[in-house]
């Protein structure tokens, strides 16, 4: 019998579209224009063509769109020939401003106009509007509202992140996004409004400003997030409550609500139906029925914002009521497939975020793995297990986190929140919008209903197990213990389910590469200008500085070096040595040591830093089989910032590694006269970040390393490394390895000899930033570094 073909929008072309899709997103280059066009024409072709091998024309159409998409993104970020310049734009604020302690954070769509500098026309930019230096009070940034034209002078960039283990990747963000550029306000007095606030985003701002008066209490903040999808008002330690509960995918707007509305609008509007029996004679009820459910959907997923989840479950609303109306009968999957393909075809970049695994993952496996038939009720804990079971493979690799209070806080916020806090907080903003401070009532009364619950969560979200954090695995354990999950959830009387618990080790318990006996691992975190440095033995573990900070802004321990230490698998710190107290290197650690527990902390004597115990030369220790020694500074040397900097060397049978801190060429001659040969390492962190008033060349020639590895920012102001200090070392027979080129680095020190990995090289990926400008035909005057910067 001849096979009929495959039917074009189908499961299974939709399936082999995201392939061709992941195969290409996910390539650490792109191929040129010509051949993504060619992929596309070729593969839309073989995808229309009535054949049951279409679904190949389908993966070849993915590849060539999604890496078309993608060379469109990038070819709109700003060119590096821009970079740092100021100019004057103007243009609307899409979305709803964040403003913070010290600052606003916006996003900012120029004006498609002649008058606007040509990269940036049309385009979106992420901005700050910082507070004036000294201000003791928020400046005319706190003016700014959601859909308003405004005008300012603004210093802008290429789209840039760091490049950590288990950090967020700023840069692939970027291009998902379609974000051209970021920057900041220059000067507030050329900034201007040009028009009042108009959109679905104004009016969003100004309900979410009617709520926080309607509701002077802590929750309020709760049902702002829940009724419009305005998560500015949590804070860090409400994001770590949620994390911590597993609750993460309710508190904002999620596909849940949205059905939940579309239940409610279809309810409504079948009930004015049987009141109204004439109006069945021109549309009947059913898809009377249908067409409500889907305008309560599209309009609440407007108020959303149009996040992906919203948007997914609108797609599929939509479907089975498209299908409805034609008096065709729809499967929960094809649903699911269409609105899969919808989003695919619209925005093929939607596959870099989160959010889209998340959503279209979850409702897959709960379609594969519950009956269509069985009541919700029923339905409701075999749910919980199926989500569990399926998300989580997911959630360790996006978040590097598992929650195991997440099943039973579920049970309780699921009903609770989606039931009785969301529809009241709904109904509140549909009275408001009808008549103003006609909503407060349901409002309070919403608030009041989700307090009480908050405290459960906050108390279960202490608990010490609450949340397990879990070390970066390889991108192939991912599909293994998805095919652990499949086995698992296959039906009752399946044989040896308990061994699909072993696909689940590599992700649950990847090979973290820990040094052994005698060895020493070196982990420079890539923090911008500031120095984080992991130092690692077989079972200890010490942090030597913990990156800057900046006051109600970028705080590099919290975003950069605790998420790095825990996808490093580090729980606990034996010791954290804070080399001296400038900000960009102790500006962290009071975030690092909130998040894990650290032993004992040193620092310089007489320094205004919060130590247990001084680093003084001579003080040493023993930690399997490696020594650590301070060489500097003296029990009575004064403090004098970065001259007073520790100076750390930690030996092991197989070489030394050198930290040097900030200290000059004073210092530096100073140690080689009381001792050279205790400065000899095969590993040496570039005294302050190479600064020309470092790396003296005695200092340099008593060292004598084989590699040398420094932390310093993109571009930064203070032009390290110096190319005169570079050359330096370079001349001793040292390979130089920065951060800002290589993003974190891991060196490994032992019987095996020395090996050294770079972040961004170990997992190139096309939207990488150091990989753009490298193409923007810069001269570089590191081997893979940055752009040339005259010395003084």
């Amino acid at each position: 019998m001849r096979k009929l073909p495959l039917p074009p929008f189908g499961l299974a072309c939709t399936v082999a579209l995201l392939l061709g899709m992941v195969i290409m997103l996910w390539r650490p280059a792109l191929p040129g224009m010509a051949i993504l066009w060619g992929a596309f024409a070729l593969g839309l072709g073989g995808w229309f063509w009535p054949s049951r091998w279409r679904w190949l024309g389908a993966t070849l159409a993915g590849i060539g769109w999604a890496g078309l998409h993608a060379a469109w993104s990038l070819g709109a970020q700003l060119p590096v020939a821009w970079e740092g310049r100021d100019v004057l734009v103007s243009g609307q604020v899409v979305g709803l401003p964040d403003p913070q302690a010290r600052r606003t954070r916006f996003l900012l769509r120029i004006d498609d106009t002649e008058q606007q500098p040509a990269p940036l026309r049309g385009r979106q930019v992420r901005l700050a509007w910082y507070d004036d230096f000294g201000a003791t009070e928020p400046g005319p940034r706190m003016q700014l509202r959601a859909g308003e034209r405004w005008q300012f002078e603004v210093r802008v960039r290429a789209p840039r992140g760091l490049a950590n283990p288990g950090g967020v990747d700023a840069e692939r963000h970027a291009a998902a996004q379609r974000i051209s550029a970021m920057g900041y306000v220059r000067n507030a007095t050329h900034a201007r409004r040009l028009s009042p606030g108009r959109g679905i985003d104004a009016w969003r701002s100004d309900m979410a400003d009617r709520m926080g008066h309607a509701m002077p209490v802590p929750s309020a903040r709760f049902v702002q997030a829940l009724a419009l999808g305005d998560t500015r008002g949590l804070d860090d330690a409400d994001w770590q409550v949620l994390r911590a509960t597993g609750l993460t995918h309710l508190i904002a707007i999620s596909g849940f609500h949205v059905g939940l509305v579309a239940g409610f609008c279809a309810l409504g509007g079948a009930g004015l139906w049987r009141l109204f029996p004439a109006l069945s004679r021109k549309i009947p009820r059913p898809q009377a029925a249908g067409a409500w459910a889907l305008a309560g959907a599209l309009g609440y997923a407007a108020v959303a914002g149009f996040a992906l989840p919203t948007v997914r479950t609108v797609l599929m609303i939509a479907v089975v009521v498209v299908a409805r109306l034609a008096r065709r009968h729809v499967r929960l999957v094809d649903a699911l497939a269409l609105a899969m393909l919808a989003v695919l075809v619209f925005d093929p970049l939607s596959l870099l975020a989160a959010g889209f695994w998340l959503s279209f993952g979850g409702v897959a496996w709960l379609a594969w793995c519950l009956p269509v038939s069985q009541h919700w009720a029923r339905a409701f804990l075999p749910a919980q297990g199926v989500a569990t079971v399926g998300l989580l493979p997911f959630t360790v690799v996006l978040f590097g986190q598992a929650s195991f209070a997440g099943p039973l806080a579920n049970l309780v916020a699921i009903p609770w929140w989606s039931l009785v806090v969301v529809p009241l907080s709904l109904l509140g903003t549909g009275l408001e919008t009808a008549h103003a401070g006609a909503g407060a009532w349901a409002w309070r009364a919403a608030a009041a209903c989700f307090e009480w619950s908050w405290v459960l969560f906050d108390s279960m979200s202490k608990h010490p197990y609450a949340l397990w954090w879990l070390p970066e695995s390889r991108a192939w354990a991912l599909w293994l213990a998805l095919g652990g999950g499949f086995w698992l959830l296959l039906p009752r009387g399946v044989p040896g389910k308990s061994l699909a618990l072993l696909l689940w080790l590599p992700l649950l318990w990847p090979d973290r590469e820990l040094p052994r006996e005698g060895e020493v691992e070196l982990v420079v975190v890539d923090v911008g200008q500031g120095l984080a440095v992991l130092v690692r033995t077989a079972h200890h573990a010490l942090l030597f500085d913990a990156g800057p900070a900046v006051e109600e802004g970028f705080d590099a321990g919290e975003r950069a070096v605790v998420p790095a230490l825990r996808a490093l698998g580090v729980s606990r710190l034996h010791a954290m040595v804070i080399s001296h107290a400038d900000n960009d290197h102790a500006g962290g650690a009071d975030a690092v040591r909130d998040a894990l527990p650290v032993q004992a902390v040193l620092a310089p004597p007489g320094s205004p830093l919060d130590a247990r115990a001084p680093c003084v030369a001579g003080a040493s220790w023993t930690w399997d089989g490696v020594r650590f020694s301070f060489l500097h500074p003296g029990l009575y040397f004064p403090y004098l910032g970065n001259e007073a900097s520790c100076v750390l060397k930690v030996d092991t049978p197989h070489g030394g590694v050198l930290l040097p801190g900030d200290i000059g060429a004073i210092v530096e001659r100073g140690l080689v006269h009381r001792d050279a040969a205790s400065l000899r390492s095969e590993v040496v962190v570039l005294p302050h970040h190479g600064s020309a008033g470092s790396s003296d060349p005695a200092f340099v020639a008593a060292t004598s390393p084989r590699l040398v590895v420094n932390s310093s920012g993109a571009d930064n102001r203070f032009g390290h490394p110096r190319a005169k200090v570079v050359a330096r070392w370079r001349a001793r027979g040292g390979e130089l390895l920065d951060t800002q080129s290589g993003g974190a680095l891991r060196v490994w020190l032992g019987r095996d000899g020395l090996h050294a990995r770079e972040r961004r090289h170990d997992r190139p990926r096309w939207w990488d930033a150091v990989r753009r400008q490298r193409a923007g035909g810069l001269s570089y005057r590191l081997e893979e570094g940055r752009p040339d910067v005259p010395e003084d």
